[in-house]
């Protein structure tokens, strides 16, 4: 797989980076409390916070195509078809066609601002596309040959990510309950939570542009 030179630790060494800029005091409780009909459109095109790939990958009975659409939304299943020609592409020629790099990268920024706006990381509206939030996702593009090997057994390499994540999300559905409460009551996120909650979403977006094929280095099992 790719490696990297001089890592100075995971969130520095990984290709990719997501960062909320903490929002625990003053929040807006009218909103926290319409949160999920407010981020309805959103859902509708990129899906929520839980990871595509992994409802996409539990799939069964040939219903793989409904679960890319319920857990990525409209955007998440023209990704999921783009994936499928970029993994030939790989295995063919060892290149990732660049408007196809490009297309999905912009369906993970927008899905990492609608999920921060969903899980109340964040009180400001996401942009439809591209655009300014204080919640971001940084990638980059890898630095050395393609890793053909990994490229092809994609999806059996991040299984333990998969179970760890399912895991995580089903916390992270629960903690954000707490918080969705705690705000109505005292318009405060609790800390703890809050930082909880940023690490299942970049722990989460990692494993996502791994199986976009996005870049070839294995997600850490961390949420740093």
């Amino acid at each position: 797989m790719s490696t990297l030179a001089t890592p100075l630790s995971h969130e520095a060494a990984h290709p990719v980076q997501v960062r909320v800029e903490p929002a625990l005091e003053h929040r807006n409780r009218l909103t926290t409390a319409f949160r999920l009909l407010l981020a309805l459109p959103h859902l509708i095109l990129v899906g929520g916070p839980v990871a595509a790939a992994v409802s996409w990958t539990w799939s069964a009975e040939g219903d793989a195509e409904r679960d890319w659409v319920s857990g990525g939304g409209v955007l998440g299943a023209a990704a999921a078809v783009v994936t499928i020609i970029v993994w030939f592409a790989i295995l063919f020629t060892g290149r990732h066609p660049e408007g196809l790099r490009t297309f999905v990268a912009f369906y993970l920024r927008w899905r990492v601002r609608a999920a921060a706006y969903l899980t109340l990381l964040r009180d400001e509206y996401p942009p439809f596309g591209d655009g300014p939030y204080p919640a971001s996702l940084e990638l980059r593009a890898p630095d050395a040959e393609r890793d053909k090997l990994g490229v092809a057994f994609r999806l059996v390499l991040a299984i333990p990510h998969l179970i760890v994540v399912w895991a995580l999300g089903v916390a992270w559905a629960f903690t954000t309950l707490v918080a969705w409460v705690a705000i109505l009551l005292t318009g405060r996120y609790p800390a703890g939570l809050y930082h909880f909650g940023e690490g299942v979403l970049r722990w989460t977006t990692r494993v996502e542009a791994y199986l976009f094929l996005l870049h070839d280095t294995y997600p850490p099992f961390s949420l740093e």
